[in-house]
């Protein structure tokens, strides 16, 4: 299921060339996946308590066409679960006309807090603490996301 934030691009996350600064579309992805993860109902102090925590591992970014100050964008934040101990969430960033300004492709964790270790299956995790898991139950993990 893609979850979908919308953000209004401020004049502090714009460049010296007046368009919003590479650092800070790796910001509204985040803004997203914790959108996503509270809509969920996935209370991260729940799991910090239960000794479980977030990682983000590799993020990747294709920039497609600049966003402006005024502008406003639509987040999208989708999760995918494959074999092993991690996850990918994907992200389409689009001004509120439609235009595909930016793709993001994250590699997720489930880190263990005192082992300092990835756990097993975090998909079973997730899904077990979510109070509406459908929002995280997404399609297998692929790079990329296109439309």
């Amino acid at each position: 299921m893609t979850f979908w934030l919308r953000i209004a691009v401020r004049d502090d996350d714009l460049d010296a060339l007046g368009h919003v600064n590479q650092a800070v579309y790796h910001r509204y992805g985040e803004q997203a996946r914790f959108g996503l993860f509270r809509a969920a109902g996935c209370d991260f102090r729940d799991l910090v308590e239960q000794g479980v925590g977030v990682v983000l591992l590799e993020s990747t970014m294709r920039y497609l066409a600049e966003l402006r100050g005024g502008d406003e964008l639509d987040v999208s934040c989708e999760c995918g679960f494959g074999a092993g101990k991690t996850f990918a969430m994907r992200h389409d960033m689009r001004r509120i006309d439609g235009t595909l300004s930016g793709q993001m492709h994250c590699t997720m964790g489930l880190l263990d807090l005192e082992a300092r270790r990835l756990l097993p299956e975090p998909r079973q995790r997730l899904l077990a603490v979510a109070a509406d898991p459908a929002l995280l139950d997404g399609a297998p993990a692929e790079r990329g996301i296109n439309r």
